[in-house]
C-alpha cells in the first residue's frame, strides 16, 4: 500500500473513532520498537506463554516468535488480557521450524541470545545493545534446545542470589526485557518504528479500534468507499 493511500485510509478511519482513542493509539505507536523481540521455543504451560506475550505487549515489543515442536502454543485469554490483539506472533511448526526461526531473525539483523543457565553465559547487565537482539526462551523442564544454544551470539543468564536455581521463564522474560528496553532507550539507540511501520500498523490498531473497523478498511482498500 503506497504511502499516500495510507495516508487516506488513516484519515478515513481516524474520523469514525474518537480523538481519545486515537492520541492513545499515537502514543503506544511511538513506544513500539522491533529493536527487541522474543523467541519461545517450545514453551508448553499455557499460562507462562501468555505472560510473556502480555509482558512484551506492555514493554512496547511488536513482534514474538514462536516455536511449535512438541508443545502447540495456546493463548490463555484470562492471562493474556487481550494483548495477542496488538502484537505480531508469528509461528513456526515445520519439521525445521528452529531453522526456519532463526535463519528469519538473523536474516532481518537480530543478534540471537539464548538465555541459559549454562556455565559460559555472562550475565544480563553484560549483554551488549548495540545491535537489534532476539531473546530466546527455552521449555520450562528442558530449557533451549541445542541448536539455538549452538547458533546464539550470546549466552545470558539472570544473575540469583537465592537458593532456588532457576526463575520461572515469564519472569525471566520480564526482567530481562524489560532491563533491556530501558537500557536500550537510554543509549539512544535508534530503536523505534519507521514511519512506513507506523503507518502500517496504525491502520490496523485504528481498524480494531471499532466494531466496524474491518469493514470499513476492507471497503477503502477496494475504494468501495470515498
Amino acid at each position: 500500500m503506497k504511502t499516500e493511500k495510507h495516508s487516506n485510509i488513516i484519515s478515513k478511519l481516524t474520523d469514525v473513532i474518537n480523538d481519545d482513542r486515537v492520541d492513545l493509539l499515537h502514543q503506544v505507536l511511538n513506544e513500539r520498537t522491533r529493536y527487541l523481540t522474543v523467541v519461545l521455543d517450545d514453551i508448553y504451560q499455557p499460562q507462562n506463554a501468555s505472560a510473556i506475550l502480555r509482558s512484551c505487549e506492555c514493554l512496547g515489543i511488536q513482534d514474538l516468535h514462536v516455536i511449535e515442536d512438541k508443545n502447540d502454543y495456546k493463548v490463555n485469554k484470562m492471562v493474556v488480557k487481550g494483548a495477542s490483539k496488538w502484537v505480531r506472533l508469528s509461528h513456526y511448526k515445520q519439521q525445521k521450524g528452529r531453522e526456519d526461526c532463526l535463519d528469519n531473525i538473523k536474516n532481518n539483523g537480530y543478534k540471537v541470545v539464548a538465555m541459559t543457565l549454562s556455565r559460559n553465559s555472562i550475565p544480563l547487565e553484560e549483554l551488549p545493545v548495540t545491535d537489534k537482539l532476539a531473546l530466546c526462551f527455552g521449555s520450562e523442564e528442558t530449557g533451549l534446545s541445542k541448536l539455538i544454544e549452538d547458533n546464539a551470539d550470546y549466552k545470558v543468564q539472570i544473575p540469583i542470589t537465592g537458593f532456588t536455581q532457576s526463575y520461572n521463564v515469564s519472569v525471566s522474560a520480564g526482567i530481562s526485557l524489560y532491563y533491556l528496553i530501558n537500557k536500550i532507550k537510554d543509549l539512544q539507540q535508534n530503536w523505534q518504528l519507521s514511519k512506513k511501520e507506523k503507518e502500517t500498523l496504525l491502520i490496523d490498531w485504528l481498524s480494531k479500534s471499532t466494531p466496524t473497523g474491518k469493514v470499513l478498511l476492507e471497503k477503502y482498500k477496494k475504494g468501495i468507499l470515498s
